[in-house]
């Protein structure tokens, strides 16, 4: 029994390590090599923040993987975390930790991107996060994982996918649809237009009209079925990563294997139904999630398998408070620390100045997580 426990937190370890790079990457390094690229006058290195900057629209950079990859991962911890709760006949506590998480998560969201600190009613927007997106996800891959099988999951999953493309190409209203994939034209556009109107991110009341933000392009409410099956994907992982029976070898052929079919199927799929993340195509689903495979077959190996975990730990840092990780670096801005304690640089350092800012401001948000985590606090929503 003390085995199988011990291979259950080494097998957690490489999903730690794996999130804590996902959040470095959003929390610690993305704002300083923005600031970077600005001080810099170099095309070479201009060029190479295409790793840190999302596809205009149809295509996918590096960085468009950050945030399937979160919500993967978070699918991941569902057979490990609701397992019990399958065969009990009284569900009602599981069901309500499934609530709690969803309007968490949800409100979250909402005081991070839906502009719910600002206290301003007319600025309010309802669904326009990547924590939302995971809170749905969640609730569709949850509920389906302790009501069917495997087979049904995989099917459901398909289905959705399958449900999304026919809708962008059968459905046409008020001149959007019907095969268009353009930011302006496609349906998932209308369906968030209609539905959310003057909720909807980036909108307002003009005249008694809602006007749209126009260069606000993501979609939320069609786009839904989708987050669902990437959440699916990453229960799919989880099934193979928690096979009590399976040897390391074999978990790391399936990550593998299905990592390179998933990601083949939708850049071929790709060419009829675009790969877009702002709408979150289905062929979007299929490449990210396999790319998301082959990451987590490349943590399993190096972190569980090899055992090289000796100069990971800072990473878990942020892998074990995420969701805390986040919020601080989207709601606090602590450059305030940085511009008291370094304003003194700033005749010397010249555009560097603002780099160091940044800088300051990763830092602050590191060491938080770090006396959370020296002090065994991990805030679980």
């Amino acid at each position: 029994h003390t085995m199988k426990t011990n291979m259950l937190q080494q097998r957690l370890e490489s999903l730690d390590v794996l999130r804590g790079f996902d959040l470095f990457l959003l929390v610690g390094l993305e704002s300083v090599m923005h600031q970077l690229s600005g001080a810099i006058q170099s095309p070479s290195f201009h060029s190479f923040m295409w790793c840190f900057t999302h596809a205009d629209w149809e295509g996918f950079s590096p960085w468009d993987l950050v945030m399937p990859l979160f919500m993967f991962m978070s699918g991941i911890t569902i057979p490990f975390a609701l397992s019990r709760y399958k065969n009990e006949a009284d569900r009602f506590l599981v069901y309500k930790r499934i609530l709690k998480r969803v309007v968490l998560l949800w409100i979250f969201g909402m005081i991070c991107q839906g502009n719910l600190l600002g206290l301003n009613p007319e600025r309010i927007y309802f669904y326009s996060n990547t924590l939302q997106s995971i809170a749905m996800g969640y609730l569709i891959s949850a509920l389906l994982f302790l009501h069917t099988s495997i087979k049904t999951q995989i099917i459901i999953a398909i289905t959705l996918l399958m449900a999304f493309w026919g809708a962008m190409e059968l459905i046409t209203i008020q001149g959007y649809g019907g095969g268009n994939y353009t930011p302006d034209g496609n349906l998932a556009e209308w369906i968030d237009r209609s539905i959310l109107g003057r909720f909807r991110d980036g909108a307002k009341i003009v005249d008694g009209l809602t006007v749209f933000h126009n260069s606000y392009r993501y979609t939320w409410i069609l786009s839904s079925l989708n987050f669902g099956v990437t959440m699916l994907t990453g229960t799919f992982a989880g099934y193979i990563l928690k096979a009590q029976s399976w040897k390391p070898e074999r978990k790391l052929i399936y990550l593998f294997i299905i990592g390179v079919t998933m990601v083949a199927i939708g850049w071929i799929w790709g060419n009829w139904h675009p790969v877009i993340k702002k709408i979150w195509t289905s062929s979007m689903v299929l490449v990210s999630s396999g790319y998301c495979f082959l990451l987590m077959a490349l943590f399993y190996y190096i972190i569980d398998y090899k055992g090289w975990n000796k100069y990971a730990k800072w990473l878990k840092v942020y892998g074990m408070n995420s969701i805390t990780a986040y919020m601080l670096a989207m709601c606090v801005n602590f450059s305030s620390i940085g511009q008291s304690l370094l304003h003194g640089l700033k005749p010397y350092v010249g555009d560097y100045y603002q780099i160091l800012i940044s800088l300051s401001n990763a830092v602050v948000i590191y060491l938080i997580l770090w006396s959370l985590y020296r002090s065994k606090i991990f805030l679980k929503v």
